[in-house]
């Protein structure tokens, strides 16, 4: 795809971007899919998808209760839990404020592995990385933030969030639908949204202004940045997700880049159709 080679006008120093389509299919990719990125907070989607397979496995329940007292495992990947964002004290209700945190995921690993009997990494591993086939991708650290990978495992991914075969549709539909509407708070990076509207795990796009994605990317588009430098959003809308890994921390370099790269993405898709 034509659209990807701005990478390489960044200002960064390696960069690797594909897009992929529903079917699973790459629809074009640019840069080295097998250099391994530090995927910061991308990192978050994983280990969402992880909770998601533990709960139909009959690990936990959504609403069974994690983290602050009056949390539940639906809180915490909500990011509605009260938690601050690395430090495991709370700064607000539970259910009353969208507070980004990245403790939360923490916290949610840690009753997971308390209930299944299985260090979180090992269970990422052998329900997720494993029967995607995503070799390259290592999971080490805070189940928020640790995670690295390249693009050409999260091209596996991508296809998975796209079509799942290791959770039921519909508990992906629930994922991808907003948890606790109406909640404000601050989307990292970009400011105060009123709503700041969140899946289970997955943000949601809705009519959030400034944002990451692009303009034309439609209100149903869920994913995730990370500070690293990186992205993976999924537009059910364009029946496509793409992927973008850089080796730069994330600042007003790309709030100023990415947005129109998705754009072009989406006006190259839209134009093969």
């Amino acid at each position: 795809m034509e659209s990807l080679r701005s990478i390489d006008t960044w200002p960064v120093e390696n960069a690797a971007a594909t897009v992929v389509s529903g079917d699973g299919q790459v629809a074009g990719s640019h840069g080295d899919i097998g250099r391994v990125f530090p995927l910061a907070s991308v990192t978050k989607l994983i280990t969402a998808y992880a909770a998601l397979i533990a709960v139909e496995e009959g690990v936990a329940e959504l609403d069974d209760p994690a983290g602050p007292p009056g949390s539940t495992i639906r809180h915490l990947l909500a990011h509605a839990s009260g938690l601050n964002l690395n430090e495991h004290t709370t700064i607000a209700d539970v259910g009353s404020r969208r507070i980004y945190s990245s403790a939360g995921f923490e916290q949610l690993a840690d009753e997971l592995a308390k209930r299944s009997g299985i260090a979180f990494d090992s269970y990422v591993r052998e329900a997720v990385l494993a029967p995607l086939g995503m070799s390259s991708t290592t999971f080490e650290g805070s189940p928020g933030h640790g995670a690295s990978s390249s693009a050409g495992d999260l091209i596996r991914f991508a296809a998975e969030l796209q079509r799942p075969t290791l959770i039921h549709p519909a508990t992906m539909d629930t994922a991808t639908q907003v948890a606790f509407p109406g909640l404000a708070g601050v989307l990292p990076g970009f400011g105060r949204q009123e709503p700041n509207d969140w899946g289970l795990g997955f943000e949601i796009r809705d009519g959030k202004e400034p944002h990451w994605t692009g303009s034309s990317n439609s209100p149903r588009t869920f994913g995730h940045f990370g500070q690293s430098g990186t992205f993976l959003w999924v537009d059910p809308d364009a029946d496509a997700a793409c992927v973008v890994l850089t080796d730069r921390d994330f600042g007003e370099w790309a709030a100023e880049v990415w947005p129109p790269l998705s754009d072009a993405v989406l006006a190259e898709l839209a134009g093969r159709n």
